[in-house]
C-alpha cells in the first residue's frame, strides 16, 4: 500500500518534442534514472519518428538505456492527467496540443542533436553534439521536481 501511495504522490510529467526521437526520450530516460523516486515520467511527440541511434548509444555512455523506450505519439497519452508538459524543442512548444486544466506547459528548449549533426565532417563530431545536449538535458533533469514546483507557486 505504501509503494501505491508514493506512486501516486510523484509528479506526472510528460516530455514533448517534435518527433520523440531524441531530446524528449533523453530526458525521459534521465528522469526515470534520477528522479523516479518523485517523477512519474513519460515522452511523447508531435510524430513519432522512433528512436534515434546515435542519441541511444550516447545515453548508455552515460550509464542510461533507453533502448527499450518507443517513439510514441502524444495521442497514445491524451487519457494521461500530467501535472507539466515540458517542451524541449521550439516547435513542439507553438504546436502543444491543449491539456487538462490543471497541467502546466513549460518549454525549456534544447538543440537539436540530429540537425546539428547534419553538418558535421565526422561521426565523432556528430557525437559530440549528441553528448553536449545530453549532458545538458542531465542538468536540467537534476533540477526536478524542485525548479517545476517553484512555477507551480508563482
Amino acid at each position: 500500500m505504501k509503494d501505491q501511495a508514493k506512486l501516486k504522490e510523484r509528479l506526472r510529467v510528460l516530455f514533448l518534442c517534435t518527433g520523440n526521437s531524441c531530446r524528449s526520450q533523453m530526458a525521459e530516460g534521465f528522469a526515470r534514472a534520477l528522479k523516479g523516486d518523485v517523477i512519474e515520467t513519460y515522452s511523447a511527440g508531435i510524430e513519432a519518428r522512433g528512436l534515434d541511434p546515435f542519441a541511444v548509444g550516447v545515453m548508455r555512455e552515460a550509464g542510461v538505456d533507453i533502448a527499450g523506450q518507443r517513439s510514441k505519439h502524444v495521442d497514445e497519452l491524451k487519457d494521461i492527467t500530467f501535472d507539466f508538459v515540458v517542451t524541449v524543442c521550439g516547435h513542439a512548444n507553438e504546436n502543444c496540443p491543449i491539456f487538462s486544466g490543471k497541467t502546466k506547459i513549460v518549454h525549456v528548449g534544447f538543440d537539436d542533436p540530429p540537425e546539428l549533426a547534419k553538418s558535421a565532417q565526422s561521426e565523432a563530431e556528430a557525437l559530440a553534439h549528441y553528448r553536449r545536449v545530453r549532458d545538458e538535458i542531465r542538468s536540467f533533469i537534476a533540477q526536478l521536481p524542485e525548479y517545476l514546483e517553484s512555477l507551480s507557486n508563482q
